[in-house]
């Protein structure tokens, strides 16, 4: 009986948005594609699709994420990248723990790859690092720190502070997420495919940019506390 929502961060994507729109399961009752100021047609697919576009004109995977938490309307959150890498059909399962086991965050887990052809080699080389630098600043274990499927209670966003508008975004909620006492955290092995269209990521720039902002990060949780 909770109105759930999906969202989808979009930069050119209308290949992807098409390839994930395709299939949407009926119990998701609404859902957003955020245009991050795009120069293709994905605003246009989407809405073919049903989607409601909010366009956020500030570029940026946080940025477009931000946007969306604040435009869409649902008790729950369902997200994912627009580019067809994630699939739905694990976010059953993932929305599973939040309506049945109390859980309040379930993060997705791409490793170990279901296809390796999925991630490049040194990708996945930056995916265990900065996953190893977010486990020793949290104290914690979790597998996949980058990972952008989520399935979350709305309200849990009351509780944390979310500042980046990039990349970093990703690994933000889930320091913020894990070190809050009052949140339910769980990480669940999802499956990963190879993206539809050309990727955005900037390897070494995003990566050193991510490296940089855990540990801001982790040292403002600090003080705050």
């Amino acid at each position: 009986m909770k109105k759930i929502s999906l969202i989808i961060p979009c930069f050119n994507e209308e290949d992807g948005i098409k390839y994930i729109l395709k299939s949407v399961p009926s119990y998701i009752d609404e859902i957003v594609v955020v245009d991050n100021n795009s120069a293709d047609n994905t605003a246009k697919v989407a809405g073919q699709y049903g989607a409601r576009v909010v366009f956020e004109k500030q570029r940026g995977y946080g940025n477009a994420y931000l946007s969306g938490f604040k435009n869409a309307t649902g008790e729950i959150f369902i997200t994912m990248d627009g580019d067809g890498s994630y699939s739905l059909k694990d976010s059953t399962r993932m929305l599973g723990y939040i309506l049945n086991n109390g859980i309040d965050f379930v993060s997705g887990c791409r490793f170990p790859l279901n296809d390796k052809k999925s991630m490049r080699i040194l990708n996945r080389f930056g995916n265990w690092f900065l996953t190893l630098v977010f486990n020793l600043l949290s104290g914690r274990n979790v597998k996949d720190s980058q990972s952008g499927m989520w399935v979350f209670k709305k309200e849990v966003l009351d509780k944390i502070k979310l500042k980046s508008g990039g990349m970093s975004l990703s690994e933000e909620i889930k320091m913020e997420i894990i070190l809050h006492e009052d949140i339910k955290f769980l990480e669940v092995p999802i499956s990963y495919n190879k993206r539809v269209g050309e990727t955005k990521l900037r390897r070494a720039k995003d990566g050193l940019l991510n490296l940089f902002f855990l540990v801001k990060k982790r040292i403002e949780i600090f003080f705050r506390k």
